[in-house]
């Protein structure tokens, strides 16, 4: 069986057997057809994979650029794969599951202010369809606080403008509804306008559109906010502005059981991080703005943090 087709059947047993999400499914069988691919460079027969092996693949990844987060990720995809290679017949035994997961560092999210968004969203070229698209698309993405494939997938029939909502489809299938503000109506308002011209005729139910008229992909996405970053100045990802979403909320008083509802986060665990990026930005400003006594600085002077939320 060819590499391509050993892929696709992964893939089809992620989602079919698995019932993982489609894109865990997708990351995994990149991973899983990057892992062929470094076999096949190194002369390595698939049958005579060994956890040495798979300890080299990942440490190539390592030096290949890609953080330990990532590294976590492979060692999961590697070890489903090799799963699916037992059941398959191709391996006596799956020896992914010999490979510990490293410590990912809780690194805490970076954080735009209000200001900084601003910088962003009013750096895009509005003159043109395009730019009122990609507009509309991240004053969403914001107001909602959306991953970008939930941004990517989003319907119009899940759209609803007089309300201010949309339904949501998130991590493992999971629905949720989502209120936005006025600023992202008014864009997508205007977005809806020009839609038209964008889609070219075509009748496509995701809301946003590439210049072909077919929906606005990830990459695409990631292509347009790279624009952005540059005519702005800003240094930032389109997660970037998820994190600001929910720490603008905290910062605002919001409870957290009601910003883990609208970030869609299954266990509360993982919305309490930006807890912790509230408080860090606090100490930041009292540090800054507090005119008290400041440990080490004998002539009295405060010294102003940078501005990047580090102590």
């Amino acid at each position: 069986m060819t590499a391509d087709l050993l892929v696709s059947g992964f893939y089809a047993d992620l989602i079919a057997v698995e019932r993982r999400a489609e894109l865990t499914a997708r990351t995994y069988s990149e991973t899983a057809g990057q892992f062929l691919k470094w076999l096949v460079f190194e002369k390595v027969k698939l049958a005579s994979v060994t956890a040495q092996n798979l300890i080299y693949f990942l440490l190539w990844r390592r030096t290949s650029g890609v953080d330990e987060l990532t590294v976590a990720k492979d060692i999961s995809a590697l070890r489903s794969f090799g799963a699916y290679l037992v059941r398959g017949g191709y391996w006596k035994e799956n020896s992914a599951m010999l490979l510990e997961r490293p410590r990912a560092s809780h690194s805490l999210p970076k954080v735009l202010s209000v200001e900084q968004v601003d910088g962003l969203l009013s750096a895009i070229d509005t003159t043109k369809p395009l730019g009122i698209r990609d507009r509309a698309l991240f004053e969403l993405i914001y107001s909602c606080g959306l991953r970008i494939s939930e941004a990517a997938s989003l319907t119009i029939e899940n759209l609803h403008m007089d309300e201010r909502v949309i339904i949501v489809r998130g991590k493992g299938d999971r629905e949720r509804m989502v209120p936005f503000g006025e600023s992202a109506r008014e864009w997508l308002l205007r977005y809806m306008e020009v839609r038209p011209s964008i889609a070219k005729g075509r009748a496509v139910p995701e809301v946003f559109l590439n210049f072909r008229g077919e929906p606005l992909g990830r990459k695409g996405i990631w292509k347009n906010f790279q624009a952005m970053e540059n005519a702005s100045g800003v240094t930032a990802k389109v997660h970037t502005l998820r994190h600001s979403f929910a720490t603008h909320l905290l910062a605002g008083g919001m409870d957290l059981r009601s910003v883990q509802e609208l970030l869609g986060h299954a266990d509360l665990s993982t919305t309490t991080i930006y807890t912790h990026v509230e408080n860090k930005q606090l100490k930041s400003g009292h540090e800054a703005f507090f005119p008290g006594h400041s440990a080490g600085d004998s002539d009295g002077k405060i010294e102003k943090n940078s501005g990047t939320g580090e102590n």
